[in-house]
This record gives structure tokens, C-alpha cells and sequence, in this order.
């Protein structure tokens, strides 16, 4: 018994101590941050006082603001009452206004793209469009950023918009009435092949989970669709429940999604499914690619742990922080992470440690070789650490330098312009195609905008001539070094003969987006989609589906999975 008591004992002063010391460190940490928030406020006031020149405390302050938060991740920002309504679109998708994209080119303003549907397209805007006034006021020299708050305001009220379009004389001025825009999450579903359904989601909003539910029930319940491909590629992710209600459609009640963990415990949670499932058997494939982060990692992974689908594309990106919304004095607001999210197996796929950073300020990715592995319900091994990697990973075709520079010069953005001025109408989707005839039409235009871009290989080139300068190489090398300078000359004609047909693709893609808006966009991409016919590859495949995904019987069966507590 004295054994039992001095154990006791002991027991009892280790917990007070313990408790103590916690006191003391959390004691010492408010002290420092009210000491460096005091050294702060008296820096901003010396300065505002007696610096030779008038300070902008707002800019000022906000650039040490930003500075702060860049330290931390890329995810954690703050956002002033003037942008304010950023965040709330980030969670909710909705603003009011036009329903159009807008961007500034050359000290100009033009539309991108009106959405089908909304005020915008609805008015007769198309893309191409230069803006040259709003409600009266002048948008020369003007940032979109301003036009785009002149655009917003509360639904029914009507804005006025002068403007010019390409190939006409006089512009035009038309009173367009805002709306509450709703930003659709789900941009297209629908049949693709050997009734095999199909959904783009590209992004996650708190609508997204009630649109998806919506558009499988429909392929479900009256297109007879007997498998099923949910497309995450490029989706950015967003709110967290909405994941967990996604995850929900196709797993049963009761199963974990996620667990998060943070600084403050009491905050820690695990998520599970809380309804009951549309359907828990039809085969599912889930399109992702590096693009793909945050919440469709949550989906992804969760279906992945769960040998609930099979994983097509390549690997995700790797974001497995969560964040939550605050409210800030005068109206702000700040989006902050406050812990990491564990899918069902145990593993966190958070690819990059910002609490660690390089000597330099850099941060770098967990390499493969330090990544630990973890067990989904059917015993298959995945690993943490670098986003989720697919069950069946498609290489991904590299995009030749010459493309990003006819996009960001708008070389095929203007070209698609003029072709709508002459081509009122194009076929189907499906069949139109980009002739040779258009490609001619297009490279005279490539030729008349005088486009010029900057070759990989010309920077590679003048970086080896520097080293073999300074290494002593070009005397004796100097003939094969002009010789192969040569053949990399940049030549536009052979260039655009050589790339023809993924600047092709490309270029029908823009066309398209004209005429049929985002859904046909989306359908030209899926004309040659290797991603895709993998998916429908494995989903026609019965045998290697159910072997993927050890199902025995042909029977889906979705095991309860247990997290491992040193995971964390």
C-alpha cells in the first residue's frame, strides 16, 4: 500500500510539474508577443512621426502584414474590409454582379469570357470586348481590378458599359442589370461512352457537394449510366466539409473521411460519412493530376484509403492543411491554418514543411524516400507525404514552351476574336475540327503580330557558351558549339509546323469557348484525354477493376479503417 502511495506520489508531482512547466513556456510566449506587438506599435508611430517623408501607414502596414504571413505558407492571408468579398467567394462561390472575366492589356480592359447564362453573355458581350467606360467613368489606364469593383454591386441594379468591339466602327453602350452570380462547381456531366458517366468539378464550394449529388442521380436515374468517372483535375480544392459531404455519396453512413490536427487539441476532430450513400457499388474512377489539391486530395485519398475507386492521372499536389475563416476589427478578415487533415489509412499527404525552412527562406517537398507507408482497407499500400499517387498513373504529356507564350501574349485568345467575327455559328462540338485551312488562316496571323518568344533552349544555350568561356572550352569547341547554335536558331514556320497539332488543340479550345462556353471547352479537351481513356480502360475492364481494389465477388465491400496513433 505505501508502494501504491509513493507511486501515487510521484505520479502526482510528475502531472504538476509537467502542468507547470507547460504554464511557464505558455506564460513566456504571451509576454514575447505582447513585447514585439508593443516594439511594433511604437515603430509605426516614430515613423509616422518623424520620418523625413510621409509615410501610407495602410500600405505601410499592409506590406508588413503580408511580409509576416508569407513566412508562415501560402494559404494563410488577410483580407481588408475592401476585399473582403474575395474571401466570401472563395467559401461560398456567389457575388453579384455581370457574370464575366475580365483582364488589363496594355493599360485596356476586355472581356475574357462571359459565363452562359448570367447578365453578361445575356447582354451580347463576347470576349474580345474593350471596355471603355462604366457607369460614365473612363477606364483608361484603369487595373482590372478596379473595373471589376465598378462591375460588382447589389443585385438588381442596373451598371452601365460602354464598349468597343474588335472589327467595328462605333462602340456600343449597354445597360446590363446585376444578378447574384453563382459560380457553378459542376461544369459539365454527362454520358461519355459504354454508358459510363462523367463529372467535372472544379472547384469546392458549400454547393458543391448538393451539385454533384444532383448530376449523378440524373446520369443514374434516367441515362442508366453503370460506372461512373468523377474528374478533380485542376480543381483547387476549397471548403473541407464539402469533401467530406462528396466523399458521402459513394461510401456508407458512419465511415471516417478525415481527422485534423492542430495546435489547440480541443479543436481536433475526426469527420465521419453522416448520411446514407446514392450508391455505395458502382464503379468509380477519379481523375486528378498535379493540379489537383486540398479538398479533391481529401476525396481522392478518402475514396483511395477506402478501395472505393480507382485513381487515375498523376500525382496531386500535395496540400494537406486546413484552414478556417476569422474575423478581424473593422470588417477584415483572415484565412488561417489551423491544423492537418489525416485521411481514413492514417497518412497525411502535405507534401512541403513550411515550419522548416532552408537557410534562405526556401522550402522544400518530403522526398519519396522519407515518406512512410500506410495500409487502405483492403491492405494496399499507399504512402503519406507528397500528395496522393494513383493507382494508375498516366505520364503527362509535356507542353511545348511555344504554347505558353501564344497564351500569354493572346495570340490565340485574339485569333479565336476574329474568327467569331467571320463565323457566326461552327458545328457541334463534336465535330468541328481545326482544317488545315484554319491553320494556314492562323499562322499568317502568328506572322502579322510579329510574335516573338523565348526558347528554353536559346537560355540553355547562352548559359553553356558563358561556362565554356570561363572553363576555357570554346576554343577548342567553338565549331560545334556555332554548329549546334544553329540547328536551335528559333524558327517560327518550322516551330508551327512542328507543334500543329497541340497548338491545334489548344486553338479549338478557345474557339470553341466562342460559341459554347465552358461545357464545350470541356468537351474539346475530352476529345483526346488519355487520363480519361485509362479510366474508361479500367472501368470496362471488370477483372483489373476488381483486382485493383481486391473486391471479391464481384461485391464492393467497404471496410471500416483504423488510424494508426503514431501517425500523427
Amino acid at each position: 500500500m505505501n508502494k501504491n502511495l509513493l507511486f501515487f506520489l510521484v505520479l502526482l508531482g510528475g502531472l504538476f510539474f509537467c502542468s507547470y512547466t507547460k504554464a511557464q513556456q505558455t506564460e513566456e510566449e504571451h509576454f514575447e508577443t505582447s513585447k514585439q506587438l508593443d516594439v511594433f506599435n511604437a515603430l509605426v508611430k516614430e515613423l509616422d512621426m518623424f520620418y523625413v517623408d510621409t509615410i501610407n501607414a495602410k500600405t505601410v502596414i499592409r506590406s508588413g502584414i503580408d511580409y509576416m504571413l508569407s513566412k508562415l505558407d501560402p494559404y494563410t492571408n488577410y483580407f481588408p474590409e475592401e476585399e473582403i468579398s474575395e474571401l466570401k467567394f472563395i467559401t461560398t462561390g456567389e457575388y453579384a454582379g455581370i457574370g464575366s472575366g475580365i483582364v488589363q492589356r496594355n493599360g485596356k480592359v476586355y472581356i475574357t469570357e462571359p459565363w452562359e447564362g448570367m447578365p453578361a453573355a445575356l447582354a451580347g458581350l463576347q470576349a474580345g470586348d474593350e471596355i471603355l467606360e462604366i457607369d460614365g467613368e473612363s477606364l483608361v489606364g484603369k487595373t482590372d481590378a478596379h473595373a471589376s469593383e465598378k462591375l460588382k454591386g447589389q443585385p438588381n441594379t442596373i451598371v452601365k458599359i460602354k464598349f468597343q468591339r474588335p472589327g467595328e466602327k462605333k462602340p456600343q453602350t449597354v445597360n446590363i442589370t446585376r444578378k447574384r452570380i453563382h459560380v457553378e462547381p459542376v461544369k459539365y456531366y454527362g454520358v461519355i461512352r459504354n454508358n459510363i458517366g462523367y463529372i467535372y468539378l472544379s472547384n469546392f464550394t458549400d454547393q458543391s457537394a448538393a451539385d454533384v449529388k444532383a448530376a449523378f442521380e440524373d446520369l443514374k436515374n434516367n441515362r442508366q449510366i453503370t460506372s461512373l468517372v468523377l474528374d478533380l483535375r485542376d480543381n483547387p480544392g476549397g471548403l473541407m466539409n464539402d469533401a467530406i459531404q462528396l466523399t458521402n455519396i459513394f461510401v456508407p453512413k458512419g465511415e471516417i473521411v478525415l481527422t485534423t490536427k492542430g495546435k489547440l487539441k480541443q479543436w481536433d476532430r475526426t469527420y465521419r460519412t453522416t448520411q446514407e450513400p446514392v450508391d455505395n457499388q458502382i464503379p468509380l474512377a477519379v481523375l486528378v493530376n498535379r493540379g489537383s489539391a486540398s479538398s479533391s486530395e481529401i476525396v481522392a485519398g478518402a475514396l483511395q484509403d477506402l478501395d472505393r475507386a480507382v485513381i487515375v492521372g498523376s500525382r496531386t499536389f500535395g496540400k494537406g492543411l486546413v484552414q478556417a475563416s476569422r474575423e478581424l476589427p473593422y470588417n477584415g478578415g483572415l484565412k488561417i491554418t489551423t491544423s492537418k487533415y489525416y485521411i481514413p489509412s492514417g497518412r497525411c499527404i502535405q507534401a512541403i514543411d513550411y515550419s522548416h525552412r532552408n537557410p534562405d527562406g526556401s522550402v522544400a517537398a518530403v522526398p519519396d524516400s522519407l515518406t512512410s507507408i500506410f495500409l487502405t482497407s483492403k491492405g494496399r499500400e499507399v504512402r503519406d507525404g507528397g500528395g496522393v499517387t494513383p493507382d494508375f498513373a498516366v505520364e503527362e504529356k509535356k507542353t511545348p514552351s511555344i504554347i505558353y507564350y501564344l497564351v500569354s501574349d493572346y495570340i490565340l485568345f485574339d485569333f479565336a476574336t476574329e474568327y467569331k467575327q467571320v463565323h457566326k455559328t461552327i458545328p457541334p462540338v463534336a465535330e468541328f475540327v481545326i482544317t488545315d485551312e484554319n491553320y494556314q488562316q492562323f499562322k499568317a496571323f502568328v506572322k502579322e503580330k510579329n510574335f516573338d518568344y523565348d526558347r528554353q533552349s536559346g537560355k540553355a544555350m547562352d548559359a553553356l557558351k558563358e561556362t565554356m568561356e570561363f572553363e576555357g572550352y570554346m576554343d577548342v569547341a567553338s565549331e560545334e558549339f556555332k554548329a549546334l547554335e544553329e540547328k536551335l536558331k528559333p524558327n517560327l514556320d518550322r516551330d508551327l509546323d512542328l507543334y500543329k497539332d497541340v497548338i491545334s488543340k489548344f486553338l479549338a479550345q478557345e474557339i470553341v469557348k466562342r460559341y459554347y462556353y465552358q461545357k464545350g471547352e470541356i468537351l474539346e479537351t475530352l476529345k483526346d484525354d488519355p487520363d480519361l481513356e485509362k479510366a474508361i480502360e479500367v472501368l470496362s475492364d471488370k477483372a483489373l477493376y476488381s483486382e485493383t481494389l481486391k473486391i471479391e465477388n464481384g461485391e464492393l465491400k467497404v471496410e471500416s479503417v483504423g488510424i494508426a496513433n503514431n501517425s500523427f
